[in-house]
């Protein structure tokens, strides 16, 4: 499938993850680069991450909270405007109605040209969290612009010019990303409480951060392979919103 290369740089762009640091995993790299541009960057994070520990002990709130902390030092480097959370329980993320009419009220705030998100048809997804988010997110971007869905909110219907879908299962649009790859892994390794159970840094952390590092680069080098590039970040690019 031939693919796409580099959007013009948008004015508004909202990244949408199902936890903290699944933006920073997706399209980390792309949002830093329009950052640097001068694109004016938000994020929504779904879940309140709470599942996300090993340790039987944890204090479930206390892990809340750094996470979302965690999350805002990652928007910080990726020279982010700001990132709001909508604060589901992790593990049991829904496309409510509820929470379709909150993030349709930030998408009708925001004005974004570009949505990001994940791809919720991707075939054999095995976490829930991330089908129900990139589904949240596909509505919620239809009802923002139509005029007669939730029709209390105080701004008026906004329609994205592009969706970009990241973890997508058939990518058709790339993102040049080799000058950005340091700043998405610098992100990623905001995520502290992560290291351990997503990037396998463990007892072993200068070898292992290592390996993460390389991975990271390589999945880059990999999409970038799909369009003749140095490195990239894949996404189903969708201009019918």
């Amino acid at each position: 499938m031939s693919c796409t290369v580099d959007l013009p740089v948008p004015g508004r762009v909202l990244a949408v993850g199902a936890h903290p640091d699944d933006v920073e995993f997706g399209c980390g790299a792309t949002l830093a680069k329009w950052a640097d541009a001068g694109a004016a960057v938000h994020l929504v994070v779904c879940t309140d991450g709470s599942k996300g520990s090993w340790d039987p002990d944890e204090d479930l709130d206390a892990l809340v909270r750094r996470r979302e902390e965690e999350q805002r030092r990652a928007v910080e480097v990726l020279g982010a405007q700001d990132v709001e959370f909508l604060r589901a329980p992790d593990g049991e993320l829904d496309a409510t109605r509820d929470l379709v009419a909150a993030l349709c009220g930030v998408i009708r705030r925001l004005r974004p040209d570009v949505v990001l998100a994940h791809d919720p048809w991707r075939a054999y997804r095995l976490h829930p969290d991330h089908h129900a988010a990139g589904l949240l997110a596909v509505r919620a971007v239809v009802a923002a612009r139509e005029w007669h869905a939730h029709p209390g909110q105080p701004h008026g219907p906004h329609r994205p010019g592009v969706l970009l879908l990241f973890e997508a299962g058939r990518p058709d649009h790339v993102e040049r990303v080799h000058d950005h790859l340091d700043r998405k892994v610098e992100a990623l390794l905001c995520h502290r409480s992560q290291w351990r159970s997503t990037m396998g840094i463990g007892d072993r952390p200068d070898e292992q951060r290592a390996r993460f590092v390389r991975r990271v680069h390589d999945d880059a080098q990999a999409a970038g392979l799909r369009a003749g590039v140095r490195a990239a970040e894949a996404f189903r690019r969708m201009t019918d919103c």
